[in-house]
């Protein structure tokens, strides 16, 4: 296949606008929902609200700093420039841990879907068969990836928005051929009242719902590769508030309107499906099945591009092998969409081979990435406000609300909600060994980069002293 010359420009507008929209509507909100709304009751809102005003706040930060320099490695990018190249290639590597462990935790939720659909096949064969498939689109071409995930991504949306508009018709009673007995606001405050487990369960709900925001951030990795790359980033920012207000706060108070929190069809079948089935519409359970599906699908598609693109960026750098900056013809960075894949199914495979163990380690070592990429996007806007200021200040069309203090704010909301998750020690995915196991292996990354930083210091430095120790040339005129 002929090299090509990089990434190319292959995402159209309505891609990047799908991406954006769909990108804060993971299976987390579908599946995870259920264990938020049974810690917290309807308090869940406050936890929603809090990790989605903290996400707003990330994203104009991130929106800032992209705006001005769109590119594949985004926060990442930045962090280099801002902080130092210990910062991008730590954090660059551990998102990209993170999202190639997403990769098999989809796969698998998706195969076991389909596995019940379809038992002929078993499990572990249609998680293979997924990652294959969406290998396949994401080496085509970026244009095919976006325009699987705007299919994809439009089935989330118009299945949320008609959730809501269903749900919203049998709170008030106009529904047609409905029951509509339970569903009413009073079922905010009339079993236990707002906070049954009083106010502590917001910040437990917290714990459980701040997962489900990660992609938020894809949109800008996707710029790079679209016609008008500023506009693209300007505009998925300026509409991340109204994306959380109405895709998370209010489809979760559709669900804790419908039917009482402490319901246990909530637990049982998961808060979306308990919600359908409490109007009586038949087949509720399937429909969100294949909603789920199509989410896992798009997470999984996403995933995989995410993933190959930051190995690209970092390949771009000097901070991964050459070879994951090399393109194709057609701009797809082919050796880092296969590694990419390549750790996803060794985490697959550890998942149905060793999943108490091996993969349990993975999932743990990775889950406060999402958290820790956030922090270093607050320190990067701090420093890298000021780059652009001095450098090219007509470049900041997006800039950060209150800036520093709302940096700030967010920074210490974080590295509190890390805090707090230190408290937690139930189970054996509990916060503390989250937290405690995503540090390890993030101290262990940023060891890697502070020695390989010191080379090659040392080694520029060597080459300056040896240039500067040689014998200037004699310059002979006729």
């Amino acid at each position: 296949m002929t090299p090509g010359s990089g990434l190319q420009a292959g995402l159209k507008n309505r891609h990047l606008t799908m991406i954006a929209i769909g990108g804060v509507i993971g299976a987390g909100l579908f599946v995870g929902s259920s264990s938020g709304i049974a810690t917290a009751g309807p308090g869940i809102l406050l936890s929603y609200a809090l990790v989605g005003t903290l996400v707003v706040l990330v994203m104009r930060m991130l929106g800032e700093m992209s705006a001005a320099n769109p590119t594949s490695g985004s926060f990442s990018a930045h962090a280099d420039r801002a902080l130092g190249r210990w910062a991008g290639f730590s954090i660059g590597w551990l998102y990209w841990f993170f999202w190639v462990v997403v990769l098999a935790v989809e796969a698998s939720a998706g195969a076991k879907i389909l596995e019940g659909w379809m038992p002929a096949v078993p499990q572990w064969g249609w998680a293979l068969i997924v990652m294959a498939v969406l290998t396949v689109t994401n080496l085509v071409s970026v244009g095919s990836y976006g325009e699987f995930e705007f299919w994809f991504a439009g089935i989330k949306v118009v299945a949320i928005g008609a959730f809501i508009a269903v749900g919203v018709l049998a709170i008030f009673g106009v529904l047609p051929g409905a029951h509509t007995d339970t569903a009413s606001f009073s079922n905010l405050t009339s079993h236990g009242g707002f906070l049954p487990n009083g106010p502590g369960a917001i910040l437990s709900g917290v714990l459980l719902v701040v997962f489900s925001f990660m992609g938020s951030e894809i949109a800008t990795l996707a710029a790079g590769e679209s016609e008008d790359p500023q506009r693209a980033v300007t505009k998925s920012t300026n509409s991340i508030i109204w994306r959380i207000a109405v895709f998370y706060l209010g489809s979760i108070l559709v669900v804790v309107s419908l039917l009482p929190w402490n319901s246990p069809a909530i637990q049982k079948d998961g808060s979306y499906v308990a919600a359908l089935e409490s109007l009586g519409i038949p087949h509720a359970g399937q429909i969100m099945n294949f909603i789920v599906l199509t989410s896992v699908l798009s997470c999984l598609n996403s995933g995989l591009y995410t993933a190959s693109r930051m190995a690209f960026s970092l390949g771009e750098r000097g901070d991964a092998p050459k070879a994951f900056a090399r393109t194709t013809a057609r701009g797809v960075p082919m050796t880092a969409i296969l590694s990419s894949v390549a750790f996803g199914f060794v985490a697959v495979f550890f998942n149905y081979r060793y999943p108490d163990s091996v993969f349990l380690f993975l999932l743990n070592s990775s889950g406060a990435v999402a958290l820790f990429v956030w922090l270093v996007i607050c320190f990067s806007q701090l420093r890298m406000r000021r780059i652009i200021q001095r450098e090219s200040p007509e470049k900041l069309v997006v800039r950060m609300w209150l800036y520093p203090y709302l940096t700030w704010a967010a920074a210490a909301l974080i590295v509190f909600v890390l805090g707090y998750m230190l408290t937690d020690t139930k189970g054996a995915s509990s916060g503390r060994t989250t937290v405690l196991l995503s540090l390890g292996v993030a101290a262990v990354v940023l060891v890697v980069a502070v020695v390989k930083q010191t080379v090659e210091s040392r080694r520029t430095r060597a080459v300056a002293e040896s240039g500067a120790d040689r014998p200037a040339e004699k310059v002979t005129t006729g």
